[in-house]
């Protein structure tokens, strides 16, 4: 009942919201009301209450809870089951593939204040921050088409984490500095800000479901010696402190709309507007193959591989490999 009380004082904007009127919406008493308030009260939240007027939700804590995220969402398929471990577990991934295979509902999200065991592309580890630092977060798709066309969906993940990142931000400059480095890191400023791995399920020829698994640094002070100059986060961009929750959510609701245009029309309606936002377009690029060779960034296709010119003028589609963009974390691999 936690989340539903917090989406009523959120759908008040910050006004006073009677005993009773809570109490008619939810059909409970007002004992029950008060209980709830006070729990709510124990986690962190604070509330300011006037005789004849009722409640006003004033503050409320940096928190990854059920509840918390909940009450923000107005998504229909995202996150209608959610998980959320307020403390710390191994994977979020691998909590959510355990979940799919015993018939979890498309839009079932995990979400964890820390993760001990994550990783990123390749095996490379993600390095676990501080506890009420970051979110590490996993999506669980059960999509409709064969997995050959499937690839592009982590492109997909990359442009719901941008869209709701830079949505947030007041600054039109900080915005144009979220942009996505090819094929899933969002980087702030050059500095990578998030990691996304998606994992798939096949039987047979068909796509069972996919987990796309995110990991953004948000309230990072500092970083280990090894990632200076490499990852970034939220605050070390803006300078203040961002609602972990609040970011959620965005995603959610974001990553929705983006996966019903990509459902219905493949990648091919969205090839234009990530290359918006692709970093290193137009620029050098290195990139990692059996022989390692230069080129320029020129965008991406309909299918999601990134579109690179040689030397000599011709057009290389790379869909695999690793490429590293000069003046986006160097030469470091993506």
């Amino acid at each position: 009942m936690k989340e539903k009380v917090l989406r009523i004082f959120r759908e008040h904007g910050g006004g006073f919201v009677s005993g009773q009127e809570i109490c008619d919406a939810l059909n409970v008493s007002r004992t029950a009301v008060w209980k709830v308030i006070n729990a709510l009260k124990e986690e962190g939240y604070e509330f300011d209450a006037v005789k004849n007027r009722g409640y006003r939700l004033m503050s409320w804590p940096d928190t990854l809870t059920q509840w918390e995220i909940a009450s923000r969402l107005d998504t229909v398929i995202m996150g209608c089951r959610l998980e959320a471990y307020f403390r710390s577990h191994t994977s979020t991934n691998n909590v959510l593939k355990k979940l799919a295979d015993e018939g979890a509902p498309e839009g079932t999200v995990v979400v964890a204040d820390i993760q001990e065991g994550g990783k990123g592309r390749r095996g490379r580890e993600w390095a676990t921050p501080p506890p009420g630092t970051n979110i590490a977060m996993s999506i669980l798709v059960r999509p409709r088409t064969e997995p050959s066309r499937l690839s592009p969906i982590t492109l997909v993940a990359a442009m719901a984490v941008r869209q709701a990142v830079a949505g947030m931000m007041d600054d039109a400059a900080d915005q144009k500095d979220i942009m996505i480095k090819w094929p899933n890191d969002i980087v702030f400023n050059g500095g990578k800000l998030t990691g996304i791995l998606t994992e798939l399920s096949l039987e047979e020829d068909r796509v069972s479901y996919a987990v796309i698994g995110i990991g953004i640094n948000v309230n990072n002070e500092s970083f280990p010696e090894e990632l200076r100059g490499k990852a970034t986060s939220m605050y070390l961009e803006t300078g203040h402190r961002w609602q972990r929750a609040e970011i959620a959510a965005n995603i959610l609701k974001c990553f929705e709309a983006l996966y019903r245009r990509f459902e219905s029309d493949g990648f091919a309606g969205l090839s234009r507007e990530y290359e918006k936002y692709l970093a290193g377009r137009g620029k050098k690029a290195m990139i990692m193959d059996r022989e390692p060779w230069e080129g320029t960034v020129m965008g991406v296709n309909e299918d999601g591989a990134v579109l690179v010119e040689d030397h000599q003028g011709g057009v290389h589609e790379i869909s695999s490999g690793e490429i590293s963009i000069r003046g986006i974390n160097g030469y470091s691999p993506c």
